[in-house]
């Protein structure tokens, strides 16, 4: 079956003076007369017998070149142009082949010319010089033969169809290609937003703002005028990103971008620098005043509570104002006296607004060696475990102990928890020192058990980030293994706010930090929130009753009566209590009444060093068997029980 292409009806123009090589031509190119093929078309075609489709043309003629141009316009503007057109070179009185070949191109540059002369005042390079397009020009010399005319028709006429179908593709992949290049201008648009906006909040970046900061130094150069750079962080951010999961705490810090921008005017510039840290461009002139004035409203947009995760928190931000020219003239210096302005609103309790003053730099600064010291303490070994003895209320007995980090300064002596702790979590210590405390705690157990001490449960302290890592389990693993320690000897506190953001997940930990056998503990229990129907879920050992409750226990017969109901809970769970903050003997003697299994404070010791730990619990009577080999975390229980 023949091809589509090949019976394709052409159409072939013809422009000559003389009306008989019309019919010549006719005679040729149709179909009329052709009932059988000649000598020549059978040596072209094959032989007469074989059922071959003839290539049929539709001939049009002119008798001079305009008309002839004329004809290729209107075929043209019909959509069915000429493929080919045989042109006679001399045409008395109007435009020779030269002159028409010229103006058929200028109309149709795409149809394919065939000269048909039987002598030219043209040779073929004066021909090439003048038209071009040797690829689209043949020259057959008068008088010719039928099948060169049909050879060049058809020749041409594929080569004419084969160009606009190439022609068309090509039309086609430059739409593909300029489609695509939209969609890569689009996506190009998204990557310049991406690179110069924070991804979190949609507002710009540090890059961003860097920019429009270096503009407004410009612009108040030229106009010798002042403005206005405000740095916004967020109070106390760290402990709801904690606590109640990073999820919430981007969902704080989205909520918190938008009511920056909607306190701000339309000309400032409101941006997010990291973690929970904002900075305002306020655009100048602006007075100290105005810039004091857009500050508070600021903090009262921030007043409203927040709710994550069904919670309503409250978030406040602490603000710092610095001037330009008055506190810098760069970048860097209006960022950095902001910042000192900025921790001297934290110094000064918190949500509230501190423009730069002298001597707040320096403040700033030592608190940066501050955090340079806490690093060095890290990799020195600086910092050192003390032990508080947990004691049985019944028998006076120590019963365990609490593991509670000290650093030892060079300079500054032995410096407090309180005093480090929240500047760790804030530049990203924290979960590096709870895994240094993990380990040495279970090698001090280890320890005082080659010594010849009863083996004493420790306690250790994990902060809630500590709690979240992914590698937790893996890394209590580690810890035991490296002190050769049974996790039977290993306690885990966990703050009850800290278990409770995501209650799932935790039951998660919690049941594979317990099938290791190590116990755990919710500390602080009753300062938070916990759902009693996930309490009973959790594979919690111990509940540890809050100073706050225990301190005013006996004056204040509400506090003795929640002690009451921490103690009936947990029982009524099977879980042992212990009272933290015992610091008088009437305190004891009410626990001891009320059922408390356990208590630690000043009352029976504070916290000691590894050898003065030691000597208290060899003060005391040996006993056949210790209440830390006797119990055991809720799901080695029942394995053990199982086995």
């Amino acid at each position: 079956m023949q091809a589509e292409a090949d019976l394709l009806r052409h159409r072939v123009l013809v422009i000559d003076d003389n009306p008989a090589i019309h019919a010549d031509y006719r005679k040729i190119l149709t179909s009329e007369g052709h009932t059988q093929q000649s000598a020549a078309e059978a040596g072209l075609f094959g032989a007469p017998e074989t059922d071959v489709a003839r290539p049929v043309f539709d001939v049009d003629a002119a008798l001079q070149g305009r008309d002839g141009v004329e004809l290729a316009r209107a075929a043209l503007a019909q959509g069915r142009p000429y493929s080919v057109a045989f042109v006679d070179m001399r045409m008395p009185p109007g435009w020779d082949g030269l002159e028409t070949i010229e103006n058929l191109w200028k109309v149709d540059p795409d149809v394919q010319v065939v000269i048909c002369s039987a002598y030219t005042d043209y040779d073929w390079l004066e021909l090439l010089a003048r038209l071009g397009h040797s690829d689209k020009l043949i020259v057959v010399k008068k008088p010719f033969e039928p099948i060169e005319i049909l050879q060049c028709a058809s020749a041409l006429s594929r080569k004419w169809q084969n160009a606009r179908a190439l022609k068309r593709h090509v039309e086609s992949l430059e739409l593909v290609v300029t489609d695509r290049t939209k969609g890569l201008e689009a996506a190009n648009r998204q990557l310049r937003h991406l690179a110069s906006h924070d991804a979190l909040t949609g507002l710009p970046n540090r890059l961003l703002f860097d920019d429009r900061i270096a503009q407004a130094i410009a612009q108040a150069q030229r106009q010798a005028h002042e403005f206005a750079v405000m740095i916004v962080d967020l109070d106390r951010f760290k402990l709801i990103n904690d606590s109640l999961g990073h999820r919430a705490g981007d969902d704080l810090l989205r909520v918190v971008a938008q009511r920056l921008s909607h306190a701000v005017r339309a000309i400032d510039t409101t941006a997010r620098i990291g973690g929970d840290e904002f900075v305002i461009l306020l655009g100048g002139p602006v007075t100290r005043a105005e810039a004091i004035e857009i500050a508070e409203r600021a903090l009262e947009c921030m007043e409203p509570s927040i709710q994550l995760l069904g919670i309503d928190v409250h978030s406040s931000p602490s603000i710092g104002v610095a001037f330009y020219p008055r506190d810098g003239v760069t970048v860097d210096s209006l960022l950095a006296r902001a910042d000192a302005a900025m921790y001297s609103a934290k110094e000064r309790g918190r949500n509230n607004v501190q423009c730069y003053e002298d001597g707040m730099t320096a403040a700033t600064q030592d608190r940066v060696k501050f955090e340079s010291e806490l690093h060095e303490a890290l990799r020195s070994g600086q910092f050192e475990l003390h032990y508080q003895p947990k004691v049985d209320t019944a028998t006076g007995r120590i019963n365990s102990a609490e593991a509670l980090i000290r650093w030892r300064h060079p300079q500054r002596g032995l410096v407090p928890p309180g005093d480090f702790i929240m500047v760790a979590g804030e530049c990203g210590l924290l979960d590096a020192i709870g895994e240094w405390v993990l380990f040495e705690a279970c090698r001090q157990a280890k320890a005082w058990q080659r010594e010849g001490l009863r083996p004493l449960r420790v306690a250790v302290n994990l902060a809630p980030s500590q709690f979240r890592l992914a590698n937790l389990v893996d890394q209590i693993r580690r810890a035991l293994d490296a002190a050769a320690l049974d996790p039977q000897f290993l306690e885990v506190e966990l703050t009850e706010s800290a278990v409770m953001s995501d209650a799932e997940e935790s039951i998660r930990i919690l049941e594979a930090v317990s099938r290791m056998g190590v116990l755990v503990s919710v500390d602080d229990f009753g300062t938070g929130y916990s759902s009693m129907s996930y309490l009973r879920r959790f594979p919690i050992d111990k509940l540890k009753i809050d100073r706050c409750f225990v301190e005013d226990m006996t004056r204040r017969p509400e506090d003795a009566s929640i002690v009451r109901a921490i103690i009936s809970l947990a029982h009524s769970l099977r879980l042992k209590v212990i009272a933290e903050g015992v610091e008088t003997p009437e305190q004891l003697a009410l626990l001891a009444q009320l059922g408390c299994d356990q208590y630690q404070g000043f009352h029976f010791s504070p916290a000691v060093l590894p050898a003065a730990f030691a000597a208290l619990v060899r003060q005391e009577p040996a006993d056949a068997e210790d209440e830390a080999s006797r119990t055991h975390s809720k799901l080695a229980a029942l394995v053990r029980a199982r086995s």
